[in-house]
């Protein structure tokens, strides 16, 4: 029988329901010294994950009490993918699900707002609890929270002694979370918001569980009314992790709302100059750092990196949540990049980095909606969803205290960014997979947009290397990923970095691939450079280590439309630090920028008919930061 009769008679087999193969015609056993799949011994990270770390529900009481009317039930099924409803009863879906999700409510008065919707009698019981209702009630839910704010920054708890709300909330939380975890396909990872705000200056940190219900319904989650102090709170998590054998991280946002006190000198209580056990301390809870997000993003300033065309992006730098008015001297203890350079020079008076961390973005939507797109943009709190409103645009946010603050004091709704998200490189799609990468900063930044990046820091990397078939496996072979160390250069020897870079495949080409470099000379004084490494377009390096031109701009801003006919859909490259000196330490970073696209406002004066605000630019050049990689003499 030929080879066509033989194929054919195995497809006759195949499809007739009632013949089966022959024994004597099955194929051999495989030997088994072979080894065709190489895949099955892998270990090392090879899917990314985006998510959002960074979600409030009506479970908090910043959400609930303005408007916002979804739980965290519907806040997964909208992460899955689901259509759902906003607060204002607009239709809503995301372009693409997100991979997980931290429903991160304040722990402060957890659930108060759900249970004011409903009337509870707990509520309705006390003087004050009556009042916040009624107001409520009454539409003048801006003003419940004006009040209920005041109380929390006095810290006079109106339920204090009385755990019942908190614990009950978290229950619903933590049931939540356990009926939309789906290992493999979607994690919904336990947490919460941790709310500290001395004096109105923003110190808050999201707590991430690496655990399920069992070990995190053990707790209540920790509030701002117990303590304000980062300190206390590392503490309570190495409290619940030699209690429950679980695991926790802390991550912190918004420096930039600190005014100075986020990445300072001293400790927040005893005002004492940080020392390294304070430093071993801050390494080991926060090994991440929310870094962009829409309340500004916070990589850099460009009073603090001059040289740095692209350092103003988004910026919010005008002061806190509080009566007390920004400095320029506050400046350097609130940006990531000034932060991580000061961690270099703290590592060699104490012997380790207190700001030795992994960069992420993420929503901190107060509405349920973890929307990050420029286009789809459903605001951060629910009375500043999609409308033509001009509260959409003009609410103050910053600079309401006290109320004669100055105009130039204040931010307003309209500088509000749709950032960010959180991009993860995991083995598998689960808590345990996605929480021990952010505890070994394998993760990265977006504003918002899926830019796919990848990058290898070692000694032996050639430029070849970036083209190999095998190129993350040989990364990790002969070097390490983003959040890595590299120690000891060898002789004559400069670390080489790999770097892959992958368009959002819904959104705008890539302009170029930038490093970042920080790092202290010999006197203690840190400084930074930053290396263009790939341009689109034929574009070329110039001397100053820079493309020699813009990428240029394709946005039609009265239509709010661009084009890819500029950028590139994929760039890499190989790099070489040409001013390395072995004895100093250092850190690279690397920011991969896209090329100009519409800012949500622009969509929203096209959509709307309104016009276009002038304190916000028209475009934006959306970016991912990646975690850095360390060398250490």
């Amino acid at each position: 029988m030929s080879d066509v009769g033989k194929i054919a008679s195995i497809l006759i087999l195949l499809i007739s329901p009632c013949v089966g193969l022959n024994a004597q015609e099955m194929p051999p056993q495989a030997e088994k010294e072979i080894e065709y799949s190489p895949y099955k011994s892998d270990t090392y990270p090879n899917n990314v994950y985006f998510g959002d770390t960074h979600l409030h529900t009506s479970y908090s009481t910043d959400a609930g009490m303005v408007g916002a009317i979804i739980g965290p039930e519907t806040a997964y099924r909208f992460a899955r993918g689901e259509e759902v409803l906003s607060n204002n009863g607009m239709p809503v879906k995301l372009k693409r699900p997100l991979d997980f999700l931290v429903v991160a409510d304040h722990a402060e008065n957890l659930g108060l707002a759900p249970l004011i919707a409903t009337s509870d009698p707990s509520i309705l019981e006390s003087e004050w609890g009556s009042k916040i209702h009624d107001l409520v009630k009454s539409g003048q839910g801006l003003v419940a929270f004006n009040e209920w704010l005041a109380k929390m920054q006095a810290l006079d708890d109106p339920f204090k002694g009385d755990d019942t709300m908190a614990k009950t909330a978290w229950g619903h939380l933590l049931n939540a979370a356990e009926a939309y975890n789906e290992p493999g396909l979607f994690t919904a990872v336990i947490g919460f918001e941790w709310t500290s705000g001395p004096n109105g200056n923003n110190l808050h940190r999201n707590i991430l569980f690496r655990d399920d219900k069992s070990l995190a319904e053990q707790i209540v989650p920790l509030s701002y009314y117990d303590t304000g102090d980062p300190e206390d709170l590392w503490q309570w998590m190495a409290d619940y992790e030699a209690k429950t054998g679980g695991k926790m991280l802390a991550i912190a946002h918004n420096g930039n709302l600190s005014n100075g006190l986020m990445f300072d000198d001293v400790t927040l209580t005893t005002r004492e100059p940080l020392n390294s056990d304070y430093a071993e301390r801050r390494q080991r809870w926060e090994p991440i750092y929310e870094v962009t997000q829409p309340k500004g993003d916070g990589e850099a300033h460009p009073v603090l990196s001059p040289t740095d065309e692209f350092a103003d992006f988004e910026t919010w730098d005008k002061g806190s949540f509080g009566p007390e008015l920004h400095t320029p001297d506050m400046l350097p203890r609130e940006y990531a990049r000034e932060a991580l350079k000061r961690g270099l020079a703290y590592e060699k008076t104490l012997g380790v980095n207190p700001f030795k961390f992994g960069m992420i973005g993420s929503t901190d939507a107060h509405t349920g909606l973890a929307t990050t797109s420029e286009d789809n943009f459903f605001g951060k709190v629910a009375m500043l969803e999609p409308t033509a409103d001009p509260i959409r645009f003009e609410e103050v946010i910053i600079g309401r205290v006290p109320e004669d603050r100055a105009e130039e004091d204040k931010i307003r709704a309209v500088e509000t960014g749709a950032s960010g998200l959180a991009g993860v490189w995991a083995r598998e799609n689960t808590r345990e997979s996605i929480w021990d990468a952010f505890y070994r900063r394998e993760v990265y930044s977006t504003t918002g947009t899926r830019i796919r990046v990848r990058v290898f820091g070692g000694w032996e990397f050639s430029a070849s290397d970036l083209h190999r078939s095998d190129f993350a496996k040989h990364g990790y072979k002969a070097g390490v990923p983003m959040g890595g160390d590299l120690t000891a250069a060898p002789d004559g020897k400069a670390p080489n970095l790999m770097i892959r870079a992958l368009r959002d495949p819904d959104g705008a080409n890539l302009d170029r691939l930038q490093i970042i470099k920080g790092w202290l000379d010999q006197d203690g004084s840190t400084h930074e450079l930053i290396y263009d490494v790939a341009c689109s377009d034929d574009r070329k390096i110039n001397g100053d280590n820079r493309c020699d031109q813009a990428v240029g701009n394709t946005v039609d801003v009265e239509n709010a439309t661009f084009s890819n006919s500029i950028g590139a859909a994929t760039l890499s490259g190989y790099w070489t630090d040409p001013h390395f000196d072995p004895a100093q330490s250092a850190f690279y970073y690397v920011r991969v920028l896209e090329i100009p696209t519409p800012r949500w406002s622009t969509y929203d004066a096209k959509i709307f008919g309104v016009d276009l605000p002038k304190v916000v630019p028209a475009t934006l050049q959306e970016r991912a930061y990646t975690s850095p990689i360390w060398y250490t003499p």
